[in-house]
C-alpha cells in the first residue's frame, strides 16, 4: 500500500471519543445511552448507521440495540472485513477514588470503567472506520458495536450471527485489550490469533436430610459437593501448542440451610477453559469419571449452565498465522509502529470466540494496553488507543484491496 492510500487517523479526535464514551457509563444490559452516542457519532459522520434488536426474553428479559454501519467496496468478490467493538462494560466498581466516569486523562493514561475494556478498542474501530470512508475501498468494512459482551452470554454478536450479519463476511477484528489477557507476555503492536473456550459446569448433588445433630444418619450434600469440587479442580486439562492448557477453577457452592438439618441439596458452578481439540461430551465424560472415582453417597447430575439456545458456546479456535488478514495487520503495524508485532493468544473468553469458532471468521484481536480491567482504577495508554486505529485503518486497506 502506498501513503497515498494510507487513510488518516486523527488522533486528537481518537482520544476525544474515547473520553465522551468513558463519561458515558454503560453497563452490560444499561446500553442505551451509549448506543444512541454511537449511533450519532457516525450518522454526523454520513455514514447512515443503522440499530440492530437484540431480544432474550427467556432467561435474561433483555432488549437492547446493537449499532451497525457498512462502507461498501467497489467489487463484490474482494474479500470483506468485519471490525467488532463492545459497548458495554462491567457493572460500575464502589471501590474507585474518583468518578468511574471520570474519563481523566494524566500521564498519557485516561482513566475510566471500561476505558480499556474496551472503549479503548471501540474508540480505536470508530475512528478507523471514519478514516476508512475517505479511501477508496474493493472489499466491504462492516462495523459492529455491540451490547452485552460483559454479561453472562455475549447477546449483541450472538445475535449478529444469527441474524446473517456475518456470513458475507471473510474475516474479524476485535479491538479487545490484547496485552493484558494474553497466554504470554507480549508488548503492542501484538496480533492475538486465537483464544481458549469455557464451559460453565452446573452440577447438583442431592444428598439425604438428616437431624444436625445426628450428621451420620444422612448424606451431607455440601460436604459432598465440596469433595467433588476439589477433585475437579485437580483434573488434567488438554494442552495446545499454541493456546496453551486448559483450567478448572470451582466458583460457587450454594447449599444447607440455617436449620439444624444435614443438606439434602447442594449446587456447584465451576469453570472449565478448554483448549481446541476439547468438546462439550469431553468435559461432560471428565467430570462424570471424577464422580465415579469419588463414589460418593449423593447422586450427583452433571449439567452446564443453561443458556438462550444450546448453540450459545465459547469455543476455542485459532488463526492461522499466515493468513491474509493477519500479513495484513502485521505489516499495518511495522507501517506505523515502525516494528514487528507480537503475536500471542488469549488466556479468556469474549465475542471473538463466537467470531472465530461459530462464525468460522479468521478473528484477531488488536487493542490497547492497560491495567485494572474490572477493577477501581482501570485505565488505558492514549498513545495505544491511537496506534491500534492507525493500526486497524491501515490494514483494513490492506486485507480489502
Amino acid at each position: 500500500m502506498t501513503d497515498d492510500a494510507a487513510p488518516t487517523v486523527d488522533p486528537e479526535e481518537t482520544i476525544d471519543l474515547l473520553q465522551e464514551l468513558v463519561r458515558t457509563p454503560s453497563p452490560y444490559f444499561e446500553e442505551a445511552e451509549i448506543c444512541e452516542f454511537v449511533y450519532d457519532w457516525l450518522d454526523a459522520r454520513g455514514h447512515d448507521p443503522e440499530y440492530h434488536h437484540v431480544s432474550e426474553p427467556d432467561i435474561t428479559e433483555y432488549e437492547g440495540d446493537n449499532v451497525v454501519a457498512r462502507l461498501a467496496g467497489s467489487d463484490p468478490d474482494a474479500p470483506s472485513l468485519l471490525l467488532n467493538a463492545h459497548v458495554d462494560t462491567v457493572k460500575l466498581v464502589e471501590d474507585w477514588e474518583e468518578d468511574p466516569c471520570s474519563g481523566r486523562i494524566e500521564g498519557g493514561k485516561l482513566y475510566g470503567q471500561g476505558a480499556c475494556d474496551m472503549k479503548g478498542g471501540l474508540a480505536a474501530v470508530m475512528t478507523a472506520f471514519d478514516a476508512l470512508a475517505d479511501v477508496p475501498l474493493a472489499g466491504d468494512v462492516l462495523l459492529t458495536a455491540v451490547v452485552d459482551e460483559e454479561g453472562p452470554y455475549g447477546l449483541g454478536t450472538d445475535r449478529l450471527i444469527r441474524d446473517g450479519y456475518t456470513d458475507d463476511c471473510d474475516a474479524a477484528v476485535v479491538t479487545e485489550p490484547g496485552p493484558i489477557l494474553a497466554q504470554s507476555d507480549v508488548e503492542n503492536p501484538a496480533l492475538l490469533l486465537g483464544a481458549r473456550g469455557r464451559f460453565l459446569y452446573d452440577i447438583e448433588v442431592r444428598g439425604h436430610a438428616a437431624h444436625g445433630s445426628q450428621p451420620e444418619k444422612g448424606v451431607n450434600a455440601v460436604v459432598e459437593a465440596g469433595e467433588l469440587a476439589a477433585a475437579l479442580n485437580d483434573i488434567e486439562t488438554g494442552d495446545h501448542p499454541r493456546l496453551g492448557s486448559g483450567s478448572v477453577c470451582p466458583l460457587q457452592i450454594e447449599g444447607g440451610s440455617q436449620t439444624l438439618s444435614v443438606p439434602e441439596r447442594a449446587r456447584l458452578m465451576v469453570d472449565r477453559h478448554v483448549v481446541v481439540g476439547e468438546t462439550m461430551e469431553d468435559a461432560r465424560a471428565d467430570a462424570e469419571r471424577v464422580v465415579a472415582e469419588l463414589d460418593l453417597q449423593s447422586d450427583v447430575e452433571i449439567g452446564f449452565r443453561e443458556a438462550p439456545d444450546p448453540d450459545i458456546v465459547y469455543g476455542p479456535y485459532v488463526t492461522d498465522e499466515k493468513h491474509p488478514l493477519v500479513t495484513a495487520l502485521a505489516d499495518a503495524a511495522r507501517a506505523v509502529a515502525d516494528t514487528d508485532p507480537d503475536y500471542g493468544y488469549f488466556s479468556s473468553v469474549g465475542d471473538f470466540n463466537y467470531l472465530g469458532d461459530r462464525a468460522d471468521l479468521p478473528t484477531v484481536i488488536v487493542g490497547p494496553d492497560g491495567e485494572n480491567i474490572h477493577g477501581a482504577g482501570e485505565f488505558v495508554y492514549t498513545d495505544e488507543v491511537v496506534e491500534v486505529a492507525d493500526i486497524v485503518a491501515d490494514a483494513a486497506v490492506r486485507f480489502c484491496g
